[in-house]
């Protein structure tokens, strides 16, 4: 006769735990981490962080987090959370790539039953965190740098202006790479003459007073957006940007504020702007020669709604490209 009494019940495995990898951002204030890592961390059965001035260590034994020196390998990791144990581990800057590796070779191998695994990122960089690691770097290089310790915003000047025209090289080429590297040329600029500005003895002014400035200019000149004013075309947009614009700056002239020292037709596009928008009828000025002949060229473009600079410069390289094919494909003379 068969037995078909049941086979004796199999021995449960044991729960492997759980392991919590914290992550954290140097760009965020030490001690200000997400309520779920909060959580994570006291519930936690062991806390180990191998980096043992970690930033985050004083706030986090301040909270009553016990926080135990440890770099462990990844076998000693998984046995530290045998029998349903969860063992937080705080990274380090680097998010302890050796230990991530080990971990994925153990659960690889097949021999091992792994820990149910969480990355939980504590602190997390919000958009434009980056900007803080270009300001620390710029404080070191003003610093430490032969060079760069020695400039001045006059030193400076002709590289802004080199920049700039690189970037609207770069909008024009349509160059999604070299836009973005020139943007961050054009931004280095910025940042560089601002700490320069810090050292001033008289009136000093900091990258945080630069930013703060347009951030309130920003504001003030989109009513349609931060107030009560209504803007629904591009053109009450402008019409909202000037007229703060002009309370802001009281000018006595509409052509205050115009850079004489930018490219001709720039200039003149510029000023045939402030005009017409000034609604003054002004006559150009008639005269002998290629300047009035230019003056009376941009002015129209700009009348057209064509930036004259750019339409040189389009109709420029198409010039150079006839004259490397003059060349032969461009080989050298």
């Amino acid at each position: 006769m068969n037995d078909i009494s049941p086979a004796p019940a199999a021995t449960a495995p044991a729960d492997p735990g759980r392991i919590v990898l914290l992550t954290t951002s140097h760009r965020v204030a030490p001690g200000l981490l997400s309520w779920p890592a909060w959580q994570a961390l006291r519930d936690a059965d062991r806390v180990l962080c191998a980096d043992g001035a970690h930033p985050q260590l004083p706030y986090l034994r301040d909270a009553g987090i016990l926080v135990e020196g440890a770099s462990p390998t990844a076998r000693e990791l998984v046995d530290a959370c045998a029998g349903g144990r969860t063992v937080a581990v705080v990274a380090t800057g680097e998010g302890e790539p050796a230990l991530t590796d080990g971990l994925a070779r153990l659960a690889g191998s097949g021999r091992v039953r792994m820990p149910d695994l969480e990355l939980l990122p504590a602190s997390y960089d919000l958009p434009g965190a980056r900007l803080l690691d270009l300001v620390q770097v710029m404080d070191r290089i003003r610093a430490e740098c032969p060079w760069s310790s020695r400039q001045t915003h006059l030193g400076l000047a002709k590289y802004g202006i080199e920049e700039a025209y690189e970037l609207v090289e770069a909008i024009e080429a349509g160059d999604r790479d070299e836009l973005r590297e020139e943007l961050g040329d054009v931004l280095l600029q910025v940042v560089f003459h601002s700490r320069i500005a810090e050292e001033d003895p008289d009136a000093p002014f900091s990258v945080d007073d630069v930013a703060g400035g347009i951030v309130a200019k920003l504001i003030h000149r989109h009513p349609h957006v931060f107030g009560e004013e209504t803007a629904e075309t591009p053109e009450e947009v402008k019409a909202h940007w000037l007229r703060t614009k002009a309370e802001e700056k009281r000018r006595t002239s509409v052509t205050e504020g115009v850079p004489l020292g930018q490219p001709g037709l720039a200039l003149t596009a510029k000023l045939a702007s402030r005009a017409r928008t000034a609604h003054l009828d002004v006559p150009l000025p008639q005269g002998e020669g290629i300047g009035y002949e230019l003056l009376a060229l941009a002015a129209r473009a700009e009348a057209e709604g064509v930036d004259p600079e750019a339409s040189l410069r389009a109709a420029a390289r198409v010039y150079r490209d006839a004259i490397r094919a003059a060349e032969g494909g461009g080989a050298e003379v």
